[in-house]
């Protein structure tokens, strides 16, 4: 029998009706049910925006930005520093509403937390400078001076997935917000309380009214109005809403950022450590039981150790401890809802029928919780079942050997999907060298997806239909930016010659002028 849900400790219906009124929609109208995964219950209610209440969330936004803009970064920067104090002061409450909205084990959640306030952190650092304006160099040194200044875009749109909804949403909003621009978030309408929790701390921090805007809803209803309002869309979610999504915001020529699916694969050369390859695989699969765009559904296994990787692999998958607890005992995640469940037994039901072998799991977990789903072992897949190239986003992975590393870099090529692929062996160097030749945006040797994700100074993002643009790093500050090249032009004119000489003798003047300056330090 499935035990009764206990709430966590520090998470009560007064606290989530707070978290409710937090909304920016009209009262008065229909409202969102949010269900906790653990048990399928209705924890609370939040109110659904409609068409209006986004264009009203838009028009406050941008009155908002006008003012933040002109706030001196120093400012900007002492808010989020103070936000960034106060995430870890009530972690305990962010993580157990995570665990209570999304249906997440504890480590997961506790990761989204402790993420939002290391991204916070590293842009409170670095974004000063990199929205400094700069001096850049020029043709004609000493006669003309350039500088670049890096102006916020307006009001900047972000819709938000259910699978880390405290950190896809926050982690976004907090460079945006630091570059002088203005948010409206969508979260997703199975876990708008995180955003809003979120939204709530950055009041607290002192952020002025009005410049975030949330705005619970469900997408099909609202996406397109949003993108009609804001200046700059930012999307974390499937890569057919992406497309979409893309498409309108071209239409309207503004930019757009968007982290999509991934069917990422991992290649185990024959000279791994099995004790670190196991468990950090394993981690890599069935993180958030599965949901996550970064988790690996394909690992490709030396021949020589396949039978041995596949055994311990298996063995290990078996023993995970799968819980509905408030504490760090479960190593699996709840599936999000129904439908989603319905869809990940599905592939392995497809897969078991069209001939794959399946070594473990395969069936959902009612005695834990009515979502939960065994980690999952197939071998055998191939291009007949719909999980050999489309994203389960479960507790599920295929287990495929090959011969050649040059084989393995082909077949984890072989998808039009790039997120986040890794390489495990003993052997460092090689393992840079065979990551670099991968289709993907990111690549861990001997990790799964933590590694690469958690270097914050560098670029996160996916390449072929896993997404456009990237999140962390220099990029993705700038991105909410609209660069400027400001340039001072002294004595005589640019790429003209001066007063009284003509273009005949000018030319024959600069030829050689230009070939000396190609010598200097200064030229570039």
């Amino acid at each position: 029998m499935m035990p009764e849900l206990l709430w966590p400790p520090s998470i009560d219906s007064a606290f989530l009706e707070r978290l409710a009124a937090r909304a920016n929609v009209a009262s008065g109208g229909s409202s969102i049910p949010v269900i906790a995964p653990f048990d399928e219950s209705e924890i609370g209610r939040v109110p659904e925006a409609e068409s209006r209440d986004v264009v009203k969330a838009g028009v406050a936004a941008s009155v908002a930005q006008e003012s933040w803009a002109a706030t001196p970064l120093s400012e900007r920067v002492a808010v989020l520093s103070r936000f960034h104090d106060l995430v870890l002061e009530r972690a305990d409450t962010a993580i157990d509403l995570i665990q209570l909205e999304a249906g997440k084990a504890r480590v997961p959640a506790f990761e989204e937390v402790y993420d939002t306030a290391a991204t916070t952190r590293y842009y409170i650092k670095t974004g000063p400078a990199l929205l400094r304006r700069k001096r850049r160099a020029t043709s004609l040194p000493g006669l003309t001076t350039a500088y670049e200044y890096h102006h916020p875009v307006g009001v900047v749109g972000n819709i938000t997935p259910w699978n880390f909804p405290f950190t896809l949403a926050i982690s976004d909003i907090v460079p945006a917000l630091l570059a002088g621009n203005a948010v409206v978030v969508k979260p997703d309408e199975k876990t708008p309380y995180s955003a809003l929790y979120g939204a709530m701390l950055l009041d607290e921090a002192g952020l002025p009214e009005g410049l975030l805007q949330v705005i619970p809803g469900y997408g099909e209803k609202i996406g397109s109005d949003l993108i009609d309002q804001v200046d700059f869309i930012a999307f974390t979610g499937s890569t057919e809403v992406g497309r979409a999504l893309a498409q309108q915001a071209s239409n309207r020529l503004i930019a757009s950022s968007m982290e999509l699916g991934g069917k990422n694969a991992a290649i185990v050369m024959a000279d791994a450590n099995l004790e670190v390859a196991i468990p950090g695989l394993a981690r890599a699969v069935y993180a958030n039981g599965g949901q996550l765009c970064l988790a690996m559904e394909r690992i490709y296994v030396d021949s020589r150790i396949r039978d041995e990787f596949t055994q311990r692999f298996v063995e290990h998958s078996r023993s995970l401890s799968v819980t509905a607890e408030y504490d760090f005992s479960s190593k699996l995640s709840s599936m999000i809802d129904r439908s989603h469940l319905d869809a990940v037994h599905a592939h392995v039901e497809d897969a078991v029928d069209r001939g794959a072998a399946l070594l473990t799991g395969g069936k959902p977990r009612p005695d834990v919780g009515p979502l939960f789903y065994e980690p999952t072992v197939l071998t055998d897949v191939d291009d007949s079942m719909a999980l050999c190239r489309g994203e389960t986003f479960g507790p599920v992975v295929s287990i495929y050997e090959y011969e050649d590393v040059d084989d393995a870099i082909a077949m984890a090529n072989d998808s039009d999907q790039g997120l986040n692929f890794s390489v495990w062996t003993t052997d460092n160097r090689r393992g840079v060298d065979v990551a670099s030749r991968l289709d993907a945006g990111t690549v861990g040797v001997n990790d799964g997806y933590a590694a690469t994700w958690s270097s914050y100074d560098a670029p996160m993002g996916g390449m072929k239909a896993s997404g456009l643009g990237r999140r962390h790093g220099a990029t993705g500050l700038l991105k909410f930016t609209e660069a400027q090249t400001v340039a001072v032009q002294r004595l005589v004119p640019a790429f003209a010659p001066p007063p009284g000489m003509s273009y005949e003798r000018y030319q024959r003047i600069l030829g050689p002028l230009l070939k000396l300056l190609r010598h200097t330090p200064f030229y570039k």
